[in-house]
């Protein structure tokens, strides 16, 4: 059957696993070849021009060497491209060199200038402001993309839900504004599974596959879902910059695969009860959360995007303080960047992933984010509840104290 006629479910434990029963195996083959046997001179020479420019193997050729290509990476670039209903993936050793990737590809059109929807992830946000790739990054709200569009813009780049306020943006809008320039939509936070930007007319689909792709906070990586055009040159940048994945992180990843659905939607169970919940506590002023309607007031929930997914913000009543607080009491959340494990996660993006963001486009000193795991929601909330006790005693402590 065609990929596109498969339930996303079928296709996460599917895909990318097609030639496995050609070579008489079940489980996902690794190939950890650092070099490949050449046929002969000619042959490989071939197959190093081919692979190095971007292309796919030659039939009857060599792989060569596994900077320029590796078969357990192609599979699972196969199986995301499958799952973000894609031409092709290219695959990276993070989600940092896809993105670097993708910058570094404009050179080849002469088109330097990018489109930055605000908020994005601090490295990415980081990466543009920089200038280290060489493009000129014009940073600017949903509605002002149009306004932002210069006759050599080559890319408009957003998030969505945007880490880590969890705003969404309205992806066909943007992709209207943007007119003829193409969209790279940042699908980290809601995955395949709750929405598919190419379906909505963006060009581009980049995961840190790190986050839900991976699962289990044992993987770095990246991938970038598009056409087979932008793939072929972002094979070359990588083969240049010697960005592949690692072998062994593609068979995890790969692997992660064939539970994704079923992590994300339990893990967005728990984090719509853990978000209802946050909701009435006094020490919390603000739950930024997808589900909410005061988080969506475009309606994409449904339309856009399937459901609210995992992630949760806060803005803490006490501001900086208690943000530090809280995260210093939890004891089953644990105090870690990154995010989409099968453990939750807390930490304050303002001092961490966030932190090298221009001072004008960080998040609130109070605000603290949640990755939901798959731990059961009533320990997930009483570990809160007790971490916010301990908020509220220091907030009383530091009441006495000023009054003293």
């Amino acid at each position: 059957m065609a990929s596109m006629e498969l339930h996303p479910d079928t296709l996460a434990v599917h895909a990318g696993r097609d030639d496995l029963a050609k070579l008489g195996v079940h489980a996902l083959p690794l190939d950890l070849s650092s070099t490949n046997p050449l046929p002969d001179i000619d042959t490989g020479g071939l197959s190093y021009e081919v692979l190095a420019t971007g292309g796919h193997p030659l039939e009857g050729g060599s792989h060569v060497y596994a900077r320029l290509w590796n078969p357990t990476v192609a599979r699972f670039e196969e199986a995301v491209a499958q799952l973000e209903h894609a031409e092709e993936a290219v695959a990276f050793s993070s989600g940092m060199a896809a993105t670097t990737a993708v910058l570094l590809s404009l050179g080849e059109h002469g088109r330097r200038h990018v489109v930055a929807v605000r908020p994005l992830y601090g490295g990415t946000d980081h990466l543009l402001a920089s200038g280290l790739t060489g493009v000129e990054a014009t940073f600017c709200a949903p509605d002002e993309v149009a306004a932002s569009i210069r006759p050599d813009t080559g890319l408009v780049i957003l998030e969505s839900p945007a880490n880590p306020t969890l705003e969404l943006v309205n992806i066909r809008a943007v992709v209207a504004a943007a007119g003829d320039v193409p969209v790279l939509v940042d699908n980290t936070f809601a995955t395949p599974v709750l929405q598919r930007p190419l379906d909505l007319g963006a060009a581009i689909s980049l995961h840190s596959a790190t986050k839900y792709l991976g699962g289990h906070g044992d993987v770095v990586g990246g991938v970038v879902a598009c056409d087979a055009r932008t793939a072929a040159s972002l094979r070359r940048t990588r083969a240049i910059t010697g960005a592949i994945l690692h072998p062994l992180a593609a068979y995890l990843l790969h692997r992660g695969l064939a539970t994704l659905p079923l992590r994300v939607r339990a893990q967005q169970a728990n984090a719509i009860a853990v978000a209802e919940w946050l909701r009435t506590q006094p020490e919390i002023a603000v739950v930024h959360f997808p589900g909410f309607p005061a988080s969506d007031p475009l309606g994409l929930i449904g339309t856009q995007q399937d459901g609210p997914g995992a992630m949760i913000a806060v803005e803490l009543a006490g501001g900086f303080a208690a943000a530090t607080a809280l995260t210093s009491a939890v004891r089953l959340f644990t105090h870690a960047v990154s995010l989409g494990s099968v453990d939750s996660l807390i930490q304050h993006p303002a001092a961490l992933t966030h932190r090298p963001v221009q001072a004008d486009a960080k998040p609130s000193d109070a605000l603290v984010r949640l990755s939901i795991g798959l731990e059961d929601q009533s320990d997930l909330i009483a570990d809160l509840a007790q971490a916010l006790s301990a908020v509220r005693t220091a907030r009383e402590s530091a009441g006495e104290l000023a009054r003293a």
